[in-house]
């Protein structure tokens, strides 16, 4: 099982409990994972990233490759993602942000199109049509979603602490 990572999980990791001074194991254990074939995100995740200078966009820059293209088999799930956001009633401005080529939209096509998990820490929506959440297009797709703690879990990660 691959697990494709939401910007948010990377954002969160970086600013909270999983920092590159506190906990450099996690980020090894992206490596490691990576290398696996079990952990990876798209290009637009990483263009996200990099618009910071920290070092998450030092880690992005350095980690090329965990971010993939968008290719054929990803672009033809648009129609249909962008069928089911049409017809769910979320305003314009929510549709012009989740289909205008934004990281969410390929996040989750890219899940369909390859098997993928996403990975994220939000939360279906509450009824909101402001905005599209990641894990209510997941489920129209019929994608599998899980937030980092699972993913972790499911993978039989461990971080622990150098002797």
């Amino acid at each position: 099982m691959m697990f494709l990572v939401d910007s948010n999980v990377l954002i969160e990791a970086k600013n909270r409990y999983y920092a590159f001074d506190i906990a450099p194991g996690f980020w090894r254990w992206l490596d490691i994972a990576h290398g696996k074939g079990r952990a990876c995100s798209i290009e637009k995740v990483r263009d996200e990233l990099l618009r910071g200078d920290d070092e998450l966009s030092g880690w992005v820059q350095s980690h090329r490759g965990f971010f993939f293209p968008p290719d054929e088999r990803t672009v033809r799930v648009f129609p249909g993602l962008a069928t089911w956001a049409e017809s769910q009633c979320f305003t314009q401005e929510a549709l012009n942000g989740f289909t205008s080529d934004a990281a969410d939209f390929m996040l989750v096509a890219h899940a369909s199109a390859h098997s993928c998990t996403v990975v994220t820490h939000e939360m279906p929506g509450t009824g909101s049509r402001k905005r599209v959440k990641i894990p209510d297009a997941c489920e129209a797709l019929g994608v599998a979603w899980v937030d980092m703690f699972d993913m972790l879990r499911r993978t039989g990660a461990t971080l622990e602490l150098a002797s």
